[in-house]
């Protein structure tokens, strides 16, 4: 692969992330910064901040009355 295509490939990686889930987003732009390594340029993908950790809801909510 060439340089010009691993750059059009990273931009275009780039606009995929903008509409993306978080999820996905994170991983979009880390495919972004192998592009870049190969483009022979520094990543200008945005650093994403940890998300945070999600927690199961309460029990709670699970045990209602009338519920099997």
């Amino acid at each position: 692969m060439d340089e010009d295509f691993c750059r059009e490939q990273a931009q275009r990686i780039r606009g995929l992330a903008e509409r993306a889930d978080p999820f996905t987003r994170r991983r979009l732009l880390a495919l972004v910064g192998r592009y870049d390594a190969k483009a022979g340029g520094p990543s200008r993908s945005p650093r994403i901040a940890e998300l945070p950790v999600r927690t199961a809801p309460p029990a709670s909510i699970f045990s209602g009355p009338g519920e099997a």
